[in-house]
């Protein structure tokens, strides 16, 4: 196991593509997210319908006279009251019931709604496995029969065994709502830790089971955010970190602060948990815990952001756990030891020989490296690099066997190389092609691990791979109703706005001509160190099957180069991030491939801002828009729920001035200009959203309602039960594809192709 903010905390603001991806909790490093390709011949398409439309009469939204002083600035927010929880507020409420009105009105009489709803449904049916793990005696899997609304674990005693229902979400409420999050098997794996997820909401619940008797236990963890759970040596108890009990509603808007790291003992209840770190002085400070495969070590990573800037402390459980024996309801006095005692780096747990612990770090490495720093002595001047910095990034790391793999990223493209525990190079493993390879987890007593690679027209293929001896076996391959053959990938290079060269990757099907008239939708991200990568993804499949392009830009403030490709889409730097997007929209447009009547832009959560960003820079760039659960009021993210974390690539407008001017520079709400000509835009977020709260997306749809003086739709899709977009059911994934993608269809000129 290893601790990393992006993946225990689900990407933070990633929503690459939340509304394809499969509903299954993405538990053991694979996920299948991902993106497709499919073009018809340009001489079907014709141009968008710009000015054929009838302006809309929107819901009415009352404006207030509250204006914020910045450094002298006084700054006005006249929406300010839609920031009120929908559950709490009837304004609200009665404001986006009227929203929902006229915009499922909208969709649904969409040409060709229907024929894209039917076609994704059946693209969508089919087989869908995740990378297998073994605990103990047996192999756990995820499975997906088609349609299914979340997908279920099973249990398995060896590869080519009957599988075994251990967990089905699908039982767990009729509508698909209630998905499973995360999971901890014991060590000896006959235990299982898991956690549920209500309504896509942050908050889990975790919940206790026997695997061998399938029985469930009666414990019960509550108030776990952003946090996973850690089993002692003997099975016995867990470590977890959790939030005090919110007040009433406020649990979904309120900040997150005051974290504290507890023991829980198997069969008591919560309420005699210990209480094993906390920091009162520092409310800010949130806490991963890791306990080390032998049982030994209490490994505390402490971190305040998204920056991988992490503390470490760590604790003997050899000494701590005689002491909880003498001493059950008190706090143990087992000393926890700093490690790394500043926020200045990045340090990764990857495991530990003996006193010997291993990490991912970038002190002095922006591309990363892999150390040893032994507990005994543990002076700087005593640390050991084992893998040195390269010239591609490392994008993950982890140790299985007496092996270190270690996955980089070669121009936004997955490599594999595998490394002993002294740093000698063993092998890089052998991909099948150009694409994403995801999972490789495993235990130090393991010679297999498994892994899935996809690419834009590859489907997920599962291989088993043998460590001692390297080689790959295909498992299980995914079964699409397309011909990969039919469809080309390219990934190009372009030049943004400052001279720097910004990778892009195209997908489309083969033969179309570069006349200036194919449907576009170009994609982008830019924040939070997340890099985007080549996958396959069934809701892109479509969209290029209809006769679209797929574009995939690699902005910075991602981590595709490293530390410093990430800073310099950050902070003062984050208008870097528009420049490459609105850029790789020039590079499309001057090389034929689309034109601004025939441009979509999307994004999502980060990438929300990103689009609502663009479009209030560039409006006449762009045929359509589709911003998602985006960050719109930049001057006030951080005051509610997880925001307080994303200052580490935004900044504080209460905090800083410089940082204040640079964000209401671009922020998406505040610079909509009243008496502008915007694009069609179908805005999308969820009443229960607690990561990005609703309210971003309600302030920025009424101020861009109000100020739209053109012909074009400004509508916003509120989604019901549905939070930032983790465990969303297939049913709910699908819907929105398909309003979207009728929405683009009708927008950017496509006379959609249907098999």
């Amino acid at each position: 196991m290893t601790f990393s903010l992006q993946n225990r905390f689900g990407n933070w603001l990633n929503v690459q593509d939340f509304f394809s991806r499969l509903s299954v909790a993405n538990l053991f490093g694979w996920a299948v997210l991902a993106w497709s390709l499919a073009a018809f011949p340009a001489s079907a398409q014709e141009p968008a319908p710009k000015i054929a439309q009838e302006k809309m009469d929107y819901p009415s939204a009352t404006t207030v006279d509250q204006s914020d002083n910045f450094f002298g600035t006084l700054v006005a927010d006249p929406y300010r009251w839609l920031e009120d929880d929908v559950r709490e507020s009837a304004a609200v409420k009665a404001w986006v019931d009227a929203e929902n009105a006229i915009t499922f009105d909208y969709l649904k009489n969409l040409p060709h709604r229907e024929q894209i709803n039917q076609r994704l449904t059946k693209l969508w049916d089919y087989e869908k496995w995740g990378t297998p793990l073994k605990r103990g005696e047996h192999y756990y899997y995820f499975k997906n029969d088609g349609l299914q609304n979340q997908s279920v674990l099973y249990q398995l005693r060896a590869l080519d065994a009957e599988p075994k229902v251990l967990i089905d979400p699908n039982t767990w409420s009729d509508d698909g709502t209630i998905a499973l999050g995360g999971m901890a098997f014991s060590a000896d794996g006959n235990l299982l830790a898991y956690s549920i997820q209500d309504a896509g909401s942050d908050w889990q619940t975790w919940h206790f089971m026997d695997v061998i008797t399938g029985e469930k236990r009666d414990d019960e963890l509550k108030w776990l955010k952003f946090s996973g759970v850690a089993w002692n040596g003997d099975g016995t108890g867990v470590y977890y970190s959790r939030y005090p009990e919110p007040a009433g509603e406020e649990k979904f808007q309120s900040l997150n602060l005051g974290q504290q790291i507890y023991f829980h003992q198997l069969g008591e209840p919560q309420s005699k948990d210990q209480l094993v770190f906390e920091a009162p002085e520092n409310p800010k400070w949130s806490f991963g815990t890791e306990v080390s495969e032998d049982g030994n070590w209490l490994v505390i990573t402490v971190w305040i952001g998204t920056d991988d800037r992490y503390r470490v402390f760590y604790q003997s459980l050899a000494n701590a756990k005689q002491e909880q024996d003498a001493k059950r309801d008190e706090k143990p006095d087992s000393e926890l030891i700093a490690l790394i005692d500043n926020f200045e780096h990045e340090y990764t747990f990857l495991g530990n020989e003996g006193s010997e612990f291993y990490f991912k770090s970038d002190n002095g490495a922006p591309k990363k490296k892999i150390l040893a720093i032994d507990v005994a002595k543990p002076e700087p001047e005593n640390w050991q690099v084992i893998i040195p910095e390269a010239d591609e990034p490392i994008e993950s790391a982890g140790i299985v066997g007496d092996y270190l793999i270690v996955q980089y990223l070669v121009d936004a493209k997955t490599a594999v190389k595998i490394f002993d525990l002294s740093g000698k190079l063993i092998r890089e493993v052998k991909l099948p092609g150009i694409g994403t390879a995801s999972g490789f987890s495993g235990r130090r007593d393991q010679t297999e691990t498994f892994y899935s690679f996809s690419s834009f027209n590859r489907p997920a293929e599962i291989y088993r791979y043998e460590l001692t001896s390297g080689e790959s076996q295909q498992i299980r391959s995914a079964d699409v109703d397309f011909d990969p053959d039919d469809f080309e990938v390219k990934q190009i290079f372009y030049t943004s706005k400052d001279g720097t060269r910004v990778p892009m990757f195209i997908a489309h099907k083969k033969g179309i001509a570069l006349d200036g008239s194919n449907p576009t939708l170009l994609y982008g991200y830019g924040g939070f160190n997340i890099s985007l990568t080549p996958g396959f993804s069934i809701s892109r499949l479509q969209w290029m099957e209809m006769g679209g392009v797929f574009a995939m830009a690699n902005l910075r403030g991602g981590g595709e180069y490293g530390k410093n490709w990430h800073q310099a889409g950050t902070k003062l730097n984050k208008q870097n991030v528009f420049d490459d997007f609105i850029a790789a929209a020039e590079w499309l447009i001057e090389n034929r491939y689309t034109s601004s009547d025939h441009l979509a832009i999307q994004g999502g959560s980060n990438g929300g801002l990103l689009v609502g960003a663009c479009i209030t820079q560039r409006p006449e760039l762009f045929a359509a828009a589709l911003p998602a659960v985006g960050v719109m009021d930049m001057l006030r993210f951080q005051k509610f729920t997880a925001g307080r974390f994303w200052t580490d690539d935004y900044g504080n407008a209460d905090e800083h001035e410089a940082e204040f001017k640079a964000l209401y520079a671009y922020s998406p709400y505040h610079n909509i200009k009243p008496g502008t000509e915007y694009p069609p835009t179908l805005i999308t977020t969820a009443d229960t959203d607690d990561r990005v709260v609703p309210g971003h997306s309600f302030k920025f749809a009424a101020r861009l309602q109000a100020a739209q003086t053109g012909p074009h739709p400004t509508l916003i899709r509120i989604e019901t039960k549905a939070g930032h977009g983790a465990g969303k059911p297939t049913a709910k994934v699908i819907e929105e594809a398909a309003d979207m993608w009728a929405f683009l269809v009708k927008h950017t000129g496509m006379k959609p192709h249907f098999p």
